[in-house]
């Protein structure tokens, strides 16, 4: 892959995103999110145990000052609670709230639905995860 090319990839990714976060601002204004608060609220899965601080601050690429700025907001939203881990009570894990699961749902569809990347079939968008797990995770 020549330079160009990889910068190409690069400025694309970046813009879908960011057009993604423009389109969805009306709905994250609604609940007094931010893109960044949105971020650790979608990093946040439901369908798995409640993710360590430490967990939190790895899948968002921020340091702990940062994702406790963050985390702060979605407490004080109601979104989030602070609890003991269960398997080491040394440390905490931020679990969703039944609202910050009701507005994470409702965040995640609009995000989905007005993501420049909806315009795909579905036959792209599974090259296009091969492709970008092949990056994310390379052997």
């Amino acid at each position: 892959m020549t330079t160009s090319e990889l910068t190409a990839v690069v400025a694309a990714t970046h813009e879908i995103w960011m057009r993604t976060n423009d389109l969805i601002e009306k709905s994250l204004a609604r609940h007094r999110l931010t893109p960044a608060t949105f971020q650790a609220l979608w990093a946040i899965d439901p369908d798995e145990s409640p993710p360590s601080m430490k967990v939190m601050a790895e899948r968002l690429y921020c340091n702990a000052g940062n994702l406790t700025f963050i985390t702060d907001q979605l407490v004080k939203q109601g979104l989030v609670e602070r609890a003991v881990d269960p398997s080491d009570r040394r440390f905490r894990v931020l679990v969703l709230t039944a609202k910050g699961l009701e507005v994470r749902e409702e965040l995640v569809a609009t995000a989905l639905e007005k993501t420049p990347l909806a315009v795909l079939t579905r036959s792209e968008l599974k090259q296009l995860m091969v492709l970008l797990n092949r990056a994310v995770q390379p052997d």
